[in-house]
């Protein structure tokens, strides 16, 4: 699981907004409506990795 400190300030890469964590399996942004993955409990923050929603 990932540190609740982290995600106090953990951004999305894209429009620098807040991440929100969606069933633990990956990072949200509902700006940008994208959802960045989390493998092995690391946020995998890059663009071409997220997916659309």
């Amino acid at each position: 699981m990932i540190n609740k400190e982290l995600l106090k300030i953990i951004v999305c890469p894209v429009c620098k907004n807040k991440l929100f964590l969606k069933k633990r399996k990956e990072l949200v942004c509902v700006i940008d409506s994208l959802a960045y993955p989390i493998l092995d409990n690391i946020p995998i923050l890059i663009k071409d990795k997220a997916r659309k929603f």
